[in-house]
């Protein structure tokens, strides 16, 4: 069997299964098992060998029966970086690369910035900043140890330095940096009770720790961002669709400069302010 016919019989099982975009999905899978490109996929000649094809069966029988995707492969793309995932642990979505954008966007023309991500998951905010900010100091933190264990090997095996502290919020960060931090960036768990039944099964995977808060964490960041941030230093969090009203007036009790921006969807997605 080629490529080819592989994706579209994957695809077929997929479809039968109830899997939007089976296509697509059989195709990922497909190119997980043979370590190929799109392209390397349908340019490929020969027939899958039996190993091979026993390989992609498999993948996708557990695609079927409703595990994650990124869970069936253990990983998850985030720009230009691909971060290994674990049950247990969220897996970031793209539209955080929205509040990773807002983020690095408030670190433009300052040197060795001290950046601290609150409540990290895999890493994906820290390890995107320190990749682009090579000059910056990145500590992340999360209540998490199997998140704390994901984010760290996920650094090392990408190349970049971060520090991961097993904590809440900013509680494991040393008190000698406060004052002195240039960015606080935070993708909480912001679901509200009565949207959790209504999440996808795919969602519904992720700890649910890691989803259900509200804005009770972003209430809590706001009152804890004066006494560490520097001067003219930001928070940037993502929020729910819904919450930019109620986290931007959270921020301009003490923060200045706070403004709601929208995913590419058009739909509130990060809140930012600065310490005047």
């Amino acid at each position: 069997m080629r490529a080819a016919e592989a994706v579209r019989s994957g695809a077929a099982y997929l479809e039968r299964h109830g899997v939007d975009s089976p296509t697509a999905e059989a195709e990922t899978l497909l190119m997980r098992v043979l370590g190929t490109t799109r392209a390397g996929l349908y340019a490929r000649g020969e027939d899958l060998d039996l190993h091979a094809a026993r390989r992609f069966g498999r993948l996708l029988r557990r695609r079927g029966t409703g595990v994650p995707l990124h869970h069936v492969t253990g990983e998850q793309q985030f720009f230009d970086l691909t971060l290994a995932v674990a049950p247990g642990v969220f897996v970031p979505r793209p539209e955080t690369e929205v509040v990773a954008l807002a983020a690095l966007e408030t670190l433009e023309g300052r040197t060795k910035p001290l950046v601290i991500d609150v409540g990290t998951g895999t890493g994906i905010l820290a390890i995107t900043i320190a990749h682009r900010r090579p000059d910056a100091t990145v500590i992340a933190t999360d209540v998490s140890p199997e998140a704390v264990a994901l984010a760290h090997s996920n650094a090392e095996r990408l190349g970049v330095h971060i520090d991961v502290l097993e904590g809440d919020l900013l509680d494991a960060v040393p008190g000698e940096l406060r004052g002195s931090v240039d960015l606080i960036a935070s993708n909480p768990p912001y679901v509200t009770e009565p949207e959790y039944a209504s999440l996808s099964p795919d969602v519904l995977a992720d700890p649910r720790i890691a989803l259900v808060g509200g804005t009770e964490l972003h209430a809590r960041l706001a009152d804890a961002a004066t006494a560490w941030l520097a001067q003219g230093g930001w928070l940037v969090v993502e929020i729910g669709a819904t919450q930019g009203d109620e986290v931007r007036e959270m921020f301009e009790w003490t923060l200045t400069d706070v403004e709601a921006l929208p995913d590419l969807a058009g739909r509130d997605r990060v809140v930012r302010g600065r310490r005047p």
